[in-house]
């Protein structure tokens, strides 16, 4: 990756019943078990759906928008 930040779009306590297959697809995820297998933590009776993006970092535009060099 670039200089960059990820954003945290939205955090959602969800139950187990709502990790489907096309949630641990989309999440990367070959299933639901490898899903499980690399995320749970602990017991897993607290399960959080985050939702976050990469955005390139702003940092460069600031100190241009400024006048100073990157460094």
């Amino acid at each position: 990756m670039d200089d960059g930040e990820i954003e945290v779009d939205s955090i959602q306590a969800i139950t187990r019943s709502q990790i489907t297959p096309d949630l641990a697809r989309r999440s990367g995820f070959k299933d639901v078990a490898e899903l499980l297998k690399i995320a749970k933590h602990g017991r897993g009776t607290n399960i959080y759906l985050i939702r976050f993006r990469y955005s390139p970092s702003f940092l460069p535009r600031v100190l241009k928008a400024k006048g100073r060099p990157h460094a």
